[in-house]
């Protein structure tokens, strides 16, 4: 069940104010806060780094669907007997395994997946009634759960973290390479098929980390926002991925503020911040990208003029 300051009633009231190393200690005052910082701060990285990928390849609609699969994944497991995080990995690893499979031909069936989505939240909605349980776990699953994280949850997102992040680094290259062009890249070579398996795998594992913070609804708050955001202030891979990872911690620290001092679910801030910041780019792209394309067609002009006979 997630915590809110509400249930610290007895606890004096939160200090906040100018004095930033104490707010600093009123935040991880609590062990709660502490795991949910650290499971937060796992989670945004590995979603920022494998979410720019997933823009590029245009598999939103397919990493909204992984969520929506591991919540029927993670309400069986309830059933059953077993922890939320094995239903919900192995649901969401098996569909993105045959996600992978079709490689382009995912991106044309958006009726198909739109279904499966809504077939999906239905079953879990019925292992939940199943389970005869609180209403609080389907509630969780939906829209996270993260100040209910401990540290043996913990552990486990700082592994399944760890591995999504160190498996996108060690295939950058040939990852990028075949988002770009793919056609080109199986032509030189490059084991298009298997890295499109094996990246919906990896994505997969990361859905089912954010879940934790941000519940299945509002999962594209950190793995499709950031990304998207960074697209438009940058055109080098690197940088934008850089730039994803870093976005999506801030959001999920300002979030996890907030929600400390206002008796609100975390999601909402979560996803309000990442929504506006959205605007806010949209906005300023076209006028940050204008002087930088007036800056390169004056060079170009030089070039010319100074190439010309």
């Amino acid at each position: 069940m997630p915590i809110t300051m509400l249930d610290l009633s007895g606890a004096a009231a939160p200090y906040f104010g100018w004095d930033l190393v104490r707010v600093a200690q009123e935040l991880f005052r609590y062990a709660f806060m502490q795991h949910a910082f650290e499971a937060g701060t796992i989670v945004a990285l590995s979603a920022g780094v494998i979410g720019y990928f997933v823009v590029l390849r245009s598999l939103s609609f397919a990493a909204h669907a992984l969520s929506h699969i591991g919540f029927a994944g993670a309400t069986g497991a309830v059933l059953v007997g077993t922890a939320p995080i094995v239903g919900l990995l192995v649901f969401t690893m098996s569909a993105g395994a045959v996600m992978g499979a079709l490689g382009q031909r995912l991106r044309g069936r958006d009726v198909t997946i739109g279904l499966v989505m809504a077939w999906s939240l239905g079953l879990g909605l019925l292992f939940t009634y199943l389970y005869k349980g609180s209403a609080n776990l389907a509630i969780g699953f939906l829209f996270g759960q993260i100040f209910g994280i401990t540290s043996g949850d913990v552990a486990v997102t700082f592994v399944a973290g760890l591995v999504t992040v160190l498996l996108v680094v060690g295939v950058y290259r040939p990852l990028l390479f075949a988002t770009l062009d793919e056609e080109v890249a199986e032509a030189k070579g490059v084991p298009v098929r298997g890295l499109s398996i094996g990246f919906m795998v990896v994505l997969a594992v990361a859905v089912s980390e954010a879940v934790q913070v941000v519940g299945v609804l509002l999962i594209f708050a950190l793995i499709i926002a950031p990304a998207a955001i960074a697209e438009r202030f940058t055109t080098r891979p690197s940088r934008g991925v850089l730039l994803a990872a870093v976005l999506a911690v801030l959001f999920t620290w300002a979030g996890l503020t907030i929600a400390y001092y206002l008796p609100y679910p975390v999601g909402f801030f979560i996803t309000t911040i990442a929504f506006w910041t959205y605007i806010l780019a949209r906005v300023l792209a076209p006028i940050v990208a204008l002087p930088r394309e007036r800056g390169t067609e004056l060079r170009a002009r030089e070039e010319q003029v100074r190439h010309s006979p």
